[in-house]
C-alpha cells in the first residue's frame, strides 16, 4: 500500500530553508509552474494534478494557505487532489454520494475528514509530504490532533499517512469502498490502524496509522545494510498472525488476496501489519469451498491454482506467504529478469534446494555472511516448501505456520560459527574460483587463437608479396 517509502522517501521539511532564500521572481515562477501542471513520477505518474475551477475547491486552497503563512512555511508549492472531471453538477454529486453510502459500511470508530482538513493537514499534499504511492493512489504524510479530525502542525499531534484515490474508474472505488469496509471493522496488532476517510463529492481519501519504518520491501531490496536474520524471522512471524487473523479468528473469514513485501508495513519495532486491503474479499460460507472470482494480484505471489481457474481459498494466501518467506530467506525478489536464466523466478529456482539439508545454504542471502541460524533456516525453508506446494491441500493454516515461527525469532545458532557452514561456504567458494579459472581459462584460450591468427595472416600476407616481388625481378 505504500504508507510508508514504498518508492520514493520523501520526509521532513528540508527545502523550506532553500525556498526561503529564493529571491521573488524565482518563487513567482515556481507557483506559476506548480499551479499549471504538476506531476509525481514513482514507478512512473503517481498522479497528475491540474487546478480545478469550482468555487468551493478555490476556496478550500485560498484558507488552507493563509494557515500555511502563519505557521512560517509560504513559499511551498500548493498542489490540490482534484477530480478528472471539472464539470460535476450538484445533482450528479449528490446522486454519487447517496450511491456510495448504500455500499459503505461505517464503523463506528472512524473519523470522517473534510478533504479542507486533509489538505491543510498534509501541508497541501506538497511534494515535501509525499510518502510514496499506494494500491490505487499517492500517500502523503500528515499530522492531525490526537483525538480529533482538525490539522496541526507537522511534529505534534497524531502523525498519519493520507492515501488519495486516483479518479481512473470503477474499480479504483470499489477498492475504496473494500478498504473502508474491512478496515473500518477489522482490529489486530498485525493490521495497519484505518483512523478515518474523508468523501466530498468524488473526492475519497483514507487516513491510516503512520509507519515509520515503511515497507519491507525497501528493508530487502533497497537498503544497503542487509535486514538482521532475527528481524526478518520476527516480521515474518507478524505478518503470519496478521493472515491468522483474517482466516481463522475474524468474525468473518477473510482472503487478503495481495499478500507481498511492499503490503507489509513496520513500525518503530519492526512490528509487521499488513496494509492495502482494496482487493480482499469475503472467505467462503457454508459448504462452499471458494470463491470465484476474476484473477487479481501481483505476478510472482498469486497461487497456480487461482491463476489456472479463479478459485480462491485462503490458502492462496498461503502460497503467497510462502513466496515472501522465500524472499526474506534469499533477499531476492519474487520475479527478477535481471538474474541469469533459470533464475528469474524465484519459487521456480529454489524449489530443488529447499529440501535438501546441505544445499539449503545456496537459498540464504550472502549479504548476512553467516549471521543467520542454521537450524531456523533450515525450518524455515521447510516451511516455505510446505506453503509453496503445488496441492493446496497440502499447505498448512496459518496458525500451523505461526506455531512454526515462533521458535525461530530467538535461535543463536550463527553459521559463522558452524563447522558444517564453514565446510560449505569453503565448497561453495571452491566451486565460484573454478568457475572464474574457467572462463579466465576461456578468454586466455580464445586470446592465444586470436593471436595465432593474427601471426598467421600476418606471415600469408608476407609470403604472399615475396613472389611478386620476384616475378617483377625476373621479368
Amino acid at each position: 500500500m505504500g504508507l510508508g517509502p514504498d518508492a520514493v522517501q520523501v520526509e521532513g521539511w528540508g527545502n523550506v530553508g532553500k525556498e526561503k532564500g529564493k529571491t521573488k521572481k524565482n518563487k513567482r515562477k515556481d507557483e506559476e509552474e506548480s499551479g499549471c501542471w504538476i506531476r509525481f513520477r514513482l514507478r512512473g505518474i503517481c498522479i497528475s494534478l491540474r487546478p480545478k475551477v469550482d468555487v468551493s475547491t478555490s476556496s478550500a486552497i485560498t484558507t488552507c494557505e493563509s494557515k500555511s503563512t502563519n505557521d512560517g512555511s509560504s513559499g511551498q508549492p500548493v498542489v490540490p487532489i482534484v477530480s478528472g472531471s471539472t464539470t460535476t453538477s450538484n445533482g450528479e454529486s449528490s446522486s454519487f454520494t447517496s450511491r456510495v453510502g448504500e455500499d459503505l459500511k461505517i464503523a463506528s470508530q472512524l473519523r470522517k475528514f473534510t478533504f479542507n482538513e486533509l489538505k491543510c493537514a498534509t501541508r497541501n499534499f506538497r511534494p515535501e509530504s509525499l510518502l510514496g504511492e499506494g494500491g490505487f493512489g499517492c500517500v502523503f504524510k500528515g499530522w492531525i490532533e490526537e483525538n480529533g479530525t482538525a490539522p496541526v502542525k507537522p511534529g505534534t499531534g497524531l502523525t498519519v499517512a493520507v492515501k488519495t484515490l486516483n479518479h481512473d474508474g470503477h474499480q479504483g472505488h470499489k477498492e475504496w469502498l473494500a478498504e473502508v469496509n474491512f478496515l473500518g471493522e477489522l482490529l489486530h496488532p498485525n493490521l495497519v490502524k484505518l483512523v478515518g476517510y474523508c468523501i466530498e463529492d468524488d473526492q475519497r481519501l483514507l487516513v491510516y496509522e503512520y509507519m515509520p519504518r515503511g515497507s519491507l520491501e525497501n528493508h530487502l531490496f533497497r537498503r544497503s545494510l542487509p535486514l538482521p536474520w532475527s528481524i526478518r524471522m520476527k516480521i515474518a512471524l507478524g505478518a503470519a498472525k496478521g493472515l491468522t487473523f483474517l482466516h481463522e479468528e475474524a468474525e468473518r473469514p477473510v482472503i487478503y488476496r495481495d499478500f507481498k513485501t511492499s503490503n507489509i508495513l513496520l513500525d518503530a519495532d519492526y512490528i509487521a501489519k499488513l496494509s492495502d486491503f482494496g482487493l480482499a474479499k469475503d472467505g467462503p460460507e457454508g459448504d462452499k469451498t471458494h470463491v470465484s472470482t476474476r484473477v487479481m494480484g501481483t505476478y510472482g505471489y498469486a497461487a497456480p491454482e487461482y491463476v489456472m481457474t479463479g478459485h480462491l481459498t485462503s490458502k492462496s494466501d498461503v502460497y503467497s506467504f510462502g513466496v515472501v518467506l522465500l524472499e526474506m530467506m534469499t533477499g531476492r525478489r519474487s520475479m527478477d529478469k535481471n538474474r541469469p536464466n533459470g533464475e528469474h523466478n524465484l519459487v521456480e529456482w529454489a524449489r530443488p534446494y529447499l529440501g535438501e539439508r546441505r544445499r539449503f545454504y545456496r537459498l540464504i542471502d550472502p549479504r548476512l555472511e553467516g549471521n543467520f541460524s542454521i537450524k531456523g533456516a533450515q525450518k524455515a525453508a521447510h516451511l516455505a516448501q510446505r506453503c509453496l506446494s503445488r496441492d493446496p491441500k497440502v499447505r498448512p493454516l496459518m496458525s500451523d505456520v505461526v506455531e512454526a515461527l515462533k521458535p525461530l525469532v530467538n535461535l543463536k545458532d550463527m553459521a559463522s560459527s558452524s563447522p558444517l557452514f564453514q565446510t560449505l561456504q569453503a565448497e561453495r567458494a571452491a566451486s565460484q574460483s573454478s568457475n572464474q579459472n574457467a572462463r579466465n581459462g576461456f578468454k586466455t584460450h580464445a586470446s592465444v587463437r586470436s593471436l595465432s591468427n593474427c601471426s598467421l595472416a600476418s606471415s600469408q600476407s608476407h609470403q604472399s608479396a615475396k613472389p611478386n616481388s620476384k616475378q617483377a625481378s625476373f621479368t
